[in-house]
C-alpha cells in the first residue's frame, strides 16, 4: 500500500502543469509556462538557499555586522571588560567605607556590642645593645 501511495504522489509531484499570463483587455497570451510541482519547489528552494546564503554573506563580509546584537570589536571587548574590572574594585572600596562609617557610628553613639578580641599578644622585647 505504501508502494502505490508514494508513487502516486511522485507521479504528482512531475504531473505538468501550465501557467499562462494573459492581457486583460485582448485575451493575448503575453507568456506562457510550462511548470510541474517538483519543478516548482526546486526553483524555490533554490530561490530560498541563494537569499539566505546572500544575507550570510552580507552580514559577514561588511560592517553591517558591528550592527548584530554581541557582535562587537575586539577593541571594544577589552575596554568593557577593564570597565568591569574597575566597577568591581570601586563597588568593593565603597563596600569597606560603608562598613567603616557604620563601625565609627557605632563607636560614637556608645554601641559598642563589638566582640573583643582577648588572646593575649606577646610581643618580643627589644634587645638593647651595649656598645
Amino acid at each position: 500500500m505504501a508502494k502505490i501511495e508514494s508513487q502516486s504522489t511522485f507521479k504528482r509531484l512531475r504531473n505538468r502543469y501550465r501557467l499562462v499570463v494573459m492581457n486583460d483587455d485582448t485575451y493575448e497570451e503575453v507568456v506562457t509556462f510550462k511548470l510541474s510541482r517538483l519543478s516548482v519547489y526546486v526553483v524555490m528552494s533554490a530561490v530560498f538557499v541563494l537569499l539566505t546564503g546572500l544575507t550570510v554573506a552580507v552580514l559577514v563580509l561588511t560592517p553591517l555586522k558591528y550592527y548584530i546584537p554581541g557582535y562587537g570589536s575586539r577593541q571594544g571587548k577589552m575596554e568593557l571588560q577593564a570597565l568591569k574590572i574597575r566597577t568591581d574594585s570601586l563597588e568593593q572600596a565603597i563596600q569597606y567605607k560603608e562598613q567603616y562609617l557604620d563601625n565609627v557610628k557605632k563607636i560614637l553613639s556608645g554601641n559598642n556590642n563589638l566582640v573583643k578580641d582577648t588572646v593575649a599578644i606577646k610581643v618580643p622585647k627589644a634587645e638593647v645593645s651595649n656598645d
